[in-house]
């Protein structure tokens, strides 16, 4: 079961309906939080930057000013969470790395790390909706990621869609979301696509064998064609998901997520939030 949950703090909107999220996951599962604030001014600046005669002043104040202003930042997060806490507790944690590495050792000591899809965590702001970050944790971390985008609902209704391949980090996102028991009771359904039905609903029985041996009311969903993931949107828009399931995957043996990957393009366009795992 779900005993420890980490949420990463900025004030995007994603990272807004995270923490909102975390919550109210917290609340429903009795699970430890810990709500972290990445402090940007280590990843700001170089200690080894050039500094011209007599800038050293100057470099000075303008660390200290860079140093007030994330810890600002930092207050205001904490003071957020605060607000929508209620009588939940959590834990403030306040991380003074790069966000990646700062994440991935925080991350080691929960079971799910909870993350804005369009949280910046002291980077700049990309053209891409999805984070760096998430790339980073997904390649190099161990725990689960919960991907929230802006808005996103945070209630128990409509079913959960597992988009399952018969993949290995197919198998293990699988495994990870019956175990931590983020079904809470939905009904799910485990989508499959190949280019013939049969083919299809024998994957998705596969996924929904398992689901059943953990107590979980799950159906098949065969879909037909060759493009997964817009088939795999286009069934959570109708379901009215309040969970997409999947596993990440390497493209041609490249550490990244390709852009315009199956992954790539979920994790952008899903309007609920992605239970992920690599």
């Amino acid at each position: 079961m779900l005993r420890s949950i980490l949420v990463a703090l900025d004030d995007t909107p994603g990272a807004q309906s995270a923490r909102d999220a975390a919550f109210a996951l917290a609340r429903r599962t009795g699970a430890a939080l810990t709500a972290a604030v990445v402090l940007d001014n280590p990843h700001t600046r170089s200690e080894h930057e050039f500094v011209p005669l007599g800038g050293a002043a100057f470099k000075a104040r303008r660390d200290e000013a860079l140093a007030k202003r994330a810890e600002e930042d930092a207050a205001a997060a904490f003071a957020a969470c605060a607000a929508v806490a209620g009588e939940t507790p959590y834990t403030e944690l306040r991380l003074a790395e790069a966000p990646e590495p700062a994440l991935l050792r925080a991350g080691a000591t929960h079971d799910l790390v909870v993350v804005g899809r369009d949280a910046t965590l002291g980077r700049e702001q990309t053209e891409d909706s999805v984070a760096p970050v998430i790339e980073h944790l997904l390649m190099d971390g161990a725990r689960p990621l919960l991907v929230v985008p802006p808005g996103a609902p945070l209630g128990t209704q409509g079913p959960v869609l597992v988009g399952y391949d018969a993949s290995l980090p197919a198998m293990a996102a699988l495994q990870l979301f019956a175990l931590l028991g983020l079904a809470e009771g939905s009904p799910v359904r485990v989508a499959s696509a190949a280019e013939d039905r049969a083919a299809a609903l024998a994957m998705a029985e596969e996924a929904c064998a398992f689901l059943r041996r953990h107590g979980i009311d799950a159906t098949a969903l065969p879909m037909v064609g060759t493009r997964p993931a817009d088939l795999l949107l286009a069934e959570a828009e109708g379901l009215g998901a309040r969970l997409l399931v999947l596993g990440a995957f390497e493209e041609s043996g490249l550490r990244r997520l390709v852009t315009g990957s199956a992954t790539h393009v979920l994790l952008r366009d899903a309007r609920c939030p992605v239970f992920i795992h690599h």
